[in-house]
């Protein structure tokens, strides 16, 4: 457990010390202590801006956001961010969490890299993205003081070459996968990891639906498919 920082509080109950134990086995170093600044950087953003939270729920949604991205995920094709969220779900389940809590957790997990959304949600759930925004992509670094990032940074380190190292993680957690990368902004990571990456572009899709080849072959005379079903526009 990291020590003790300065204006914030990381929950020491039994279920913070177990979810950390199971997320330290689990992680490599640079996504657990990517985890727990992003709880971190949540806190702060959250006793900052006044919001009301349960401590405990936002570090058990911070600890799991991207336990997806590891390697017992391998053959998953499901969205990390699901694969976390459910093996979060998982594990307050089996310690008794009531549901509603889980489906907070849940929700901060599962849309955490989804942007428009969480912040007009609970506060747990707008905070694991908020706190993942700073620690990833510097969202909101100056709304933090220097002493802050300091000490955040000191008691959980931040690698000097953090940056490549979390696009490294992401491509690894998900180049299996890549069409679950589609409608997040997570396909960029495969772009810039993978030259060969193509990304699904929505309006061919809408071009390419049942919908516009039927309206276009019903309206052609002598169309020699009109009453047959065309095949689906992904084969």
């Amino acid at each position: 457990m990291p020590s003790a920082i300065p204006e914030f509080y990381i929950p020491d109950s039994q279920l913070a010390r177990e979810m950390t134990q199971y997320i330290r086995d689990t992680e490599s170093d640079l996504l657990f202590h990517h985890s727990v600044r992003v709880y971190c950087w949540g806190y702060l953003t959250g006793a900052r801006t006044g919001l009301s939270f349960d401590p405990e729920l936002l570090y058990a949604a911070s600890m799991f956001h991207d336990i997806g991205l590891t390697a017992r995920y391998r053959d998953s094709q499901l969205r990390f961010e699901v694969d976390g969220a459910n093996a979060a779900r998982e594990f307050l389940r089996s310690h008794g969490v009531r549901d509603a809590d889980i489906e907070t957790v849940w929700n901060a997990v599962a849309l955490h890299t989804t942007p428009g959304i969480p912040q007009f949600m609970r506060p747990e759930i707008a905070l694991v993205q908020a706190g993942a925004g700073m620690d990833v992509a510097g969202r909101g670094y100056d709304q933090f003081s220097e002493a802050q990032r300091a000490a955040v940074v000191a008691a959980s380190p931040r690698e000097a070459d953090f940056a490549q190292g979390i696009i490294d993680a992401f491509y690894e957690g998900m180049q299996h996968r890549p069409l679950s990368t589609f409608g997040t902004f997570n396909d960029d990571v495969l772009a810039f990891k993978d030259p060969a990456f193509q990304r699904v572009d929505m309006c061919s899709i809408i071009l390419a639906s049942d919908w516009t080849r039927r309206t276009i072959c019903h309206a052609a005379d002598g169309c020699p498919h009109h009453d047959h079903p065309h095949p689906p526009a992904n084969g």
